[in-house]
């Protein structure tokens, strides 16, 4: 049997010498290069960057006025870096940047829009549909400022609030209430427009007819869905022909939801949740089979049945240390520890403000915080450990925190 399997011919005719030539190369194309690292990204990691970007530079180039809303359409700001918008799931929000009187807010707003609007890398757009709300705060600024030619900054698209095939059944019942039906336009018109694959009944809940936001909008949207979209009014305040009075109840979920299986999508004020989880449970439904979208600010958190009565009225100090820089401002037990920072111009990461998206987490060193059941979001280890949502904590005594900055 031969010692080895090759022919050794090969191997004796080489020489070093061809190999020696190539040092002197490759020290002429080092010495020829410039001084800098190079810079390289792969196609994921560009198509990462235009499908979440940390902020969008965006100009409002139409408002459209509603009464008590309006819809502002925002296209990309090319002289400050954006060039296209990014693409979003139907349902999706963007947290705006808002300075208000020195006050610095992130305040979350459904993209209304079609996602169809933001294919593609020219002309891309977004709609945000915007609602006097009480408090007034962010609203209220934003209707009584945003004009044309404005110009704003925005998060990348955020959320999942929207339709997922593997989890949500093929039909879904939307509960909206007021400027609760953004997400569902946005829905909608991807059903129309074949972005998204499900049925889709809408039951509206406003006051008055005369109060409907976007009423012929989202009946036009209906009337072209060939039947996959329906729509329901039920007013609360007034009854007229044509129109459900009263409040959606289970019994009215059921004289208008499909046979069969459904999913159940909610949006709209934190009341209607608290309602509508007592009906879900007459339904029978199990829990997977409905949702609810973020509320924004949690409010009235001293109304809740377990917050320390003893509390209501006080005031505490909230230290805050971002980089090793600390600053001391005051913080009332009655507000979230984020408001607090956000009204002494503290620029504090977040974005979904209900506890959900955990974009401010942040480490609590010294106090102790009030978290409503309700909206703690954090995880286990979260508990453990020390961490919390300063958008869903309330002060029960003097804090310091630790706050980490996204950008």
């Amino acid at each position: 049997m031969a010692k080895y399997n090759y022919d050794k011919k090969v191997l004796k005719g080489l020489t070093p010498f061809p190999f020696l030539g190539e040092v002197k190369t490759r020290t002429a194309a080092i010495e020829a290069a410039p001084d800098t690292i190079a810079n390289s990204m792969f196609n994921a990691n560009i198509l990462a960057g235009r499908l979440h970007p940390s902020i969008q530079h965006c100009i409002i180039s139409k408002v459209i006025d509603h009464g008590d809303a309006k819809s502002f359409t925002l296209t990309p700001d090319a002289e400050k870096g954006t060039k296209e918008l990014a693409y979003f799931r139907a349902s999706q929000y963007v947290s705006v940047s808002l300075n208000i009187d020195g006050a610095l807010v992130n305040k979350p707003y459904t993209i209304r829009s079609n996602p169809k609007d933001a294919l593609g890398t020219e002309h891309t757009s977004y709609i945000l549909t915007i609602k006097l709300t009480n408090p007034s705060y962010a609203s209220g600024f934003i209707l009584n400022t945003w004009k044309e030619g404005d110009r704003i900054d925005i998060s990348g698209p955020l959320g999942d609030f929207y339709y997922q095939e593997l989890r949500d059944a093929k039909h879904v019942v939307a509960i909206a209430g007021g400027s609760g039906i953004t997400p569902f336009y946005s829905m909608a018109a991807a059903i129309v427009d074949g972005i998204e694959d499900f049925d889709m009944t809408i039951l509206y809940g406003s006051r008055t007819a005369d109060g409907i936001l976007l009423k012929e909008e989202i009946e036009e949207l209906a009337a072209r869905s060939d039947g996959r979209i329906k729509v329901i009014h039920i007013l609360s305040h007034e009854e007229a022909e044509g129109y459900e009075h009263g409040f959606i109840t289970a019994e009215l979920i059921r004289k208008y939801a499909p046979e069969g299986d459904y999913s159940v999508f909610m949006c709209g004020p934190k009341a209607m949740y608290k309602f509508e989880e007592n009906e879900m449970k007459k339904l029978g439904l199990p829990k997977r089979r409905y949702r609810m979208e973020m509320s924004g600010d949690y409010l009235k958190a001293s109304d809740n049945a377990d917050f320390p009565a003893e509390q209501k009225g006080r005031e505490y100090s909230l230290t805050v240390d971002i980089r090793g820089e600390k600053k001391t401002v005051p913080c009332k037990a009655e507000e979230s520890l984020l408001w607090a920072m956000e009204k002494a111009g503290i620029r504090a990461p977040s974005h979904c403000r209900s506890g959900e998206c955990g974009w401010c987490h942040s480490k609590l060193i010294k106090g102790k915080v009030y978290i409503p059941k309700d909206a703690d979001g954090r995880r286990a280890a979260d508990e453990k450990y020390g961490w919390i949502h300063p958008c869903v904590s309330f002060p029960l005594s003097d804090i310091e925190l630790c706050v980490y900055p996204t950008e």
